[in-house]
């Protein structure tokens, strides 16, 4: 019954909010009146059983606790006011452009009176049914300041009155950077949850947020980033079958079956990248991310990867995005063409702004292991594995943490 309660979790969390913020205009209410349905159903579905139609009974469900909330607060008696709560239509229709209503939700949450950071962590919360704790995480902040960013984001659009309206074809551009951010993010915690009590990769997640970005794709098809995103998350969601093994551990990009790679999925991811190219159009940061999965997926095995490539393209991408995580992913090309030691001088310029960050220790212990500098490799590991939230990271850090002492 946990596994019914959990599917009908992340299949209808977005679509209950999106339904009650279209109908009532309150994040508030709709991300309350929703956790309360779930709560509901906790209660309930193991007793009654699972309802035929899930959705459409969290629907209701949380629409009824919504319409209780409203009624607790309001102070005045107006039966007419009463009356429109219980028997009100839906709101009319105005899609625009948009006709899905989990996009339109994202668009809503992306309003350009927010902090670009903002907007984000408050979809994630709203849209992709993401925790505080994960979103933090996805962040690199601590938790209770995530919580405190996404209730003053729900405050200043109830406070400012910013409605929810889906944007007119003329303002999709102008939107679309914050969206395919959100969606991007989405797409990283199911490629690689961060949670210790989730699936390693929730598959979820990134079937949702490339469907979605397919709907972008086509609201929007000369947009490159639009199709750079797209084409990244393709190439990285074909690898999905060989990051884990059947044990529960995570299997590193040059250690995987390729054989196991879906190829119809690199060939999409390819064909978007090359019409990028063929557009003359300078590119922008996912543009450059999908042609770094483009080298990778091409070559028939980790030993043939263009590494130089590689760090050229990392070498553009730094200009646009110069943010340490960028720097770090870098230096592990680097590493494979200079050698560790160059690698390693890198990324130990790094250590302040990413003590935090599980990866940053775990690609330092990799270059101490290579440079056989086994104490300090092993150190690394141990701060690696107590930062890292992922079980089949774990796993495999723990494994190679313990090969040292052979």
């Amino acid at each position: 019954m946990t596994d019914a309660i959990t599917r009908a979790y992340r299949a209808e969390w977005a679509r209950v909010v999106a339904a009650l913020t279209r109908r009532f205009g309150d994040l508030d209410i709709a991300e309350e009146a929703a956790a309360e349905a779930f709560a509901t159903a906790v209660e309930r579905w193991p007793a009654d059983g699972v309802p035929p139609n899930p959705g459409g009974w969290l629907t209701i469900t949380a629409t009824r606790r919504a319409i209780d909330r409203l009624r607790r607060e309001s102070r005045r008696d107006d039966k007419q006011k009463e009356a429109q709560l219980m028997y009100a239509v839906e709101p009319p229709d105005e899609t625009g452009v948009v006709d899905d209503e989990r996009l339109r939700l994202i668009f809503t949450c992306c309003h350009p009176a927010l902090a670009p950071e903002t907007r984000v962590a408050l979809t994630l919360r709203m849209v992709g049914g993401l925790t505080v704790s994960e979103i933090a995480r996805a962040f690199l902040v601590q938790e209770t300041a995530m919580g405190q960013r996404i209730t003053r984001a729900k405050a200043k659009i109830k406070t400012a009155r910013i409605p929810y309206r889906v944007p007119a074809a003329a303002d999709l551009p102008a939107r679309v950077s914050g969206v395919l951010s959100v969606l991007f993010l989405v797409f990283n915690e199911g490629y690689l949850a961060t949670g210790p009590d989730t699936d390693p990769i929730r598959h979820d997640l990134t079937a949702e947020a490339i469907r979605l970005t397919r709907l972008i794709r086509a609201l929007l098809p000369a947009d490159g980033e639009v199709a750079g995103l797209l084409a990244l998350m393709l190439m990285t969601e074909a690898r999905g079958t060989a990051r884990v093994t059947a044990g529960g551990e995570l299997v590193p990009l040059g250690e995987q079956d390729r054989g196991a790679w879906d190829r119809a999925l690199i060939a999409e991811g390819h064909r978007l990248v090359r019409e990028r190219l063929a557009a003359g159009v300078a590119p922008g940061r996912y543009q450059i991310l999908a042609a770094i999965n483009a080298v990778h997926t091409s070559a028939p095995d980790v030993g043939a990867t263009d590494w130089s490539q590689v760090v050229a393209l990392y070498d553009q991408l730094v200009r646009l995005d110069p943010s340490p995580i960028v720097a770090l992913n870098r230096a592990v090309a680097v590493a494979e063409l200079d050698g560790p030691e160059v690698a390693l001088a890198i990324i130990d310029r790094l250590t302040e702004r990413l003590a935090g960050y599980h990866a940053f220790h775990a690609t330092r212990a990799e270059f101490l292991r290579r440079l056989g500098r086994v104490q300090h490799s092993r150190a690394a590991y141990d701060k690696a594995i107590e930062l890292a939230g992922n079980t089949a990271e774990t796993t495999y850090l723990t494994r190679r943490r313990d090969q040292l002492a052979a």
